[in-house]
């Protein structure tokens, strides 16, 4: 149950963020992602790793878009603050996709192929959506190379790190026993 509550959850915040994003109201998707990532900490075990978790993931995700928008493959609507910088819905995206990490996507641990095509082919569909519903404008069809490639290597990456810093499972000593931090 806890797997599809945090798909819903996840989905819930990118609509928010990117109907926000395009209605000039990107508050609006902070506010639920808010939301979102307080119902996330309240199911983890481990404040800190899961804490490691998104941090990792929101500087990542920052660098990605930050390069897309800085290379001008990207236009991004509703900044929110200065425009030279990714807008902080994109910041709230990365933080709420890396809720899923740890449960919904947790099973690509073992299977790191599909978290590359998932990346692949999620990547670019996640931005084309957000293009649809006019929260960012891809500049040059070549983007959607960049998207696919850079997310190909990003997701996998994500997975890694969950196994990492998973806040879901108790802290072992290196003769396995358990941890109660």
């Amino acid at each position: 149950m806890a797997k599809l509550i945090n798909i819903v959850l996840y989905q819930i915040a990118w609509f928010a963020c990117i109907l926000g994003a395009a209605r000039n109201q990107p508050w609006f998707g902070l506010g639920i992602s808010f939301i979102v990532l307080a119902w996330h900490f309240g199911q983890v075990k481990h404040l800190k790793n899961e804490a490691y978790l998104l941090l990792s993931a929101l500087l990542i995700g920052f660098a990605f878009d930050q390069t897309l928008l800085s290379t001008q493959l990207i236009d991004y609507q509703s900044h929110g603050w200065n425009n030279a910088v990714v807008p902080m819905w994109i910041l709230a995206l990365w933080l709420t996709f890396a809720t899923l990490l740890n449960i919904s996507l947790r099973w690509m641990r073992l299977h790191l192929i599909y978290a590359v095509l998932l990346g692949l082919v999620g990547g670019p569909l996640a931005y084309l959506g957000a293009e649809s519903l006019h929260a960012i404008t891809i500049v040059d069809q070549r983007t959607y190379w960049v998207l696919a490639i850079g997310w190909a290597v990003i997701t996998p990456l994500l997975i890694i790190l969950s196994k990492r810093f998973d806040g879901f499972e108790p802290a072992k000593l290196s003769n396995n026993m358990e941890v109660n931090a």
